[in-house]
């Protein structure tokens, strides 16, 4: 009988093709994969570690796979995966030594070996002489925090340990993948990791630095997915705009900075690859599809890029630009490299370039040394950019970060408080701009028929992205039968939606005439 897999995948659309990485290369090697996780061989849990909340439950995650193959079936190997090992690679198996194997990001290609590995550690781990009574762990949320140790039983090995130093991975066309996401929609992973010297983020010790895929191995992936039914090529990565500066020739020093960054591009070849070369490539490709930018830095954006998002009738009228925060002081210390000034130069130079665009970012509240004027500056700022998409994060003090050991933090409760003051603001924006829609005809991906809980009570509360939805006083007019679906402005699992009546053609798009609308959702009819 072949070994049975069953995956769990956290965290964000990066860490989501890393899961479809692995579970092709398992399919190739004629691994079995399964969808019920009591019938598995192995277990696989694919972590986040970006903040505390993702750490959180991705520890609650592991440990209640390892409570229930103790439960119900003991012979099952619990792997675990992703960003939480490659982080703490040397905590991790001391405090979870329970598990049968640990894998870092570089070795997703290898989880075959991996799971093979876990499964004979699980079968000599049974084969062991009892154990004493282990100790019962306690209060830990995530690695770092205090907790009992779980002992290893006498006589069995520890736990296997692929993780490497540092991540250097990169996949390429050839690199097997099972699709988790829907027929119509994919991510395109078309960079890995980060230059960056955001003070609050971890994300560059865990991922390494950006290392960008040649763009021809890009647009062959997207060829692909397109003739496979394809309507929506979400393009991903740390840093979608820094794509292909890693590949100029003679690169030296850092060029993260808006002025370096601009003199760098403009001193490339003409033939070298930038995203917005790479998104001509991607437009001029056949069919009917939308391609969507989602983790742009402020810092990287060019006239070029401005331009030619204007002029491809295939991108989304849509930018996902987390700016963290305004206040020049917050920018100094978050190490953002850029200006208040700056920002506002360049949302009027999108808003002004690519008329309809709808502008996403997130904003970090309660920062180390983030005073109420500061705070209301931002909150100020909200108001007046009305952003139409928009997600809150509280800060979180990210163990080995320079903001966690700032001086000047600022409690949790003020915080919170701050976080539910900006998306209030954020609330009133959202409903006026949900209004103006009214009357007007879009353009729709359908995504699926809405469940009465979707219509009843549909939120998302994402630690990605901020709370952005909360009790909704203006359902009435979800009465009946609806498809949910999603317009330009709205990217998938992150933004709101449009619930149009009718029978539209699943995974196809469909033209919408606005009819209603709730605080962040679009009510339609066929046009």
């Amino acid at each position: 009988m072949p070994i049975r897999v069953g995956l769990i995948s956290l965290g964000c659309a990066k860490n989501l093709v890393d899961s479809e990485i692995m579970l092709g290369t398992l399919a190739r090697d004629r691994v079995e994969i399964t969808n019920d996780t009591a019938l598995a061989d192995v277990v696989i849990v694919n972590t986040c570690s970006f903040i505390d909340s993702a750490q959180e439950e991705s520890v609650d995650t592991i440990l209640e796979s390892a409570e229930v193959r103790e439960a119900q079936h003991r012979g099952q190997a619990v792997v675990v995966a992703g960003c939480l090992p490659q982080r703490f690679r040397s905590e991790l198996p001391k405090l979870m030594p329970e598990i049968d194997a640990f894998m870092g990001l570089d070795q997703v290609a290898e989880v075959t070996q991996v799971v093979r590995q876990a499964l004979e550690h699980r079968q000599q781990r049974l084969a062991a002489p009892p154990p004493g009574r282990a100790k019962k762990a306690t209060g830990a949320s995530r690695p770092g925090k205090a907790s009992a140790a779980r002992s290893t039983p006498p006589g069995a090995a520890p736990p296997v340990v692929q993780i490497s130093e540092r991540s250097a991975y990169i996949p390429d066309y050839t690199t097997p993948r099972f699709k988790l996401t829907p027929r119509h929609l994919t991510y395109v992973k078309i960079a890995e990791g980060c230059n960056h010297p955001c003070s609050f983020c971890i994300i560059p010790q865990i991922r390494g630095s950006h290392r960008s895929r040649p763009p021809g191995d890009v647009v062959q992936e997207a060829r692909h997915w397109l003739e496979m039914g394809v309507k929506e090529l979400n393009l991903i990565s740390q840093d979608t705009t820094f794509y292909g500066l890693d590949l100029r020739p003679d690169r030296q020093g850092s060029v993260a900075s808006p002025e370096k960054f601009t003199a760098a591009t403009r001193a490339l070849p003409k033939t070298s690859a930038t995203l917005a070369s790479l998104v001509r490539e991607l437009n001029a490709l056949p069919g009917d599809f939308w391609i969507r930018l989602l983790y742009t830095h402020p810092a990287h954006w060019t006239e070029e890029l401005i331009s030619t998002i204007a002029e491809c009738p295939k991108v989304a009228r849509y930018v996902d630009m987390p700016l963290q925060h305004i206040h020049p002081v917050m920018l100094e210390r978050m190490r953002r490299e850029t200006s208040r000034q700056y920002i506002e130069d360049l949302i009027g130079k999108i808003r002004r370039g690519i008329p309809g665009i709808a502008l996403r970012t997130t904003f970090i509240v309660g920062f180390p040394g983030e005073t109420e004027a500061a705070f209301e500056s931002l909150k100020q700022f909200v108001e007046q950019t009305r952003f139409e998409r928009l997600g809150v994060f509280t800060f979180s003090p990210e163990q080995g970060t320079r903001a966690a050991a700032m001086a000047q933090q600022v409690p949790e409760a003020v915080r919170k408080k701050r976080r539910d003051a900006l998306m209030a603001a954020q609330l009133k924006i959202s409903r006026q701009l949900a209004g103006a829609q009214l009357g007007k005809t879009l353009k729709v991906l359908v995504e699926h028929p809405a469940s009465p809980a979707e219509l009843q009570g549909a939120r998302i509360d994402s630690w990605e992205h901020g709370l952005l939805r909360g009790p909704d006083r203006h359902r009435q007019g979800l009465q009946g039968n609806f498809f949910v679906a999603r317009a330009e402005a709205d990217a998938p699992d992150i933004d709101g939606r449009v619930y149009l009546q009718g029978d539209p053609p699943l995974g196809q798009f469909a033209a919408a005439q606005i009819v209603g609308h709730t605080d962040y959702d679009l009510i339609a009819k066929p046009a």
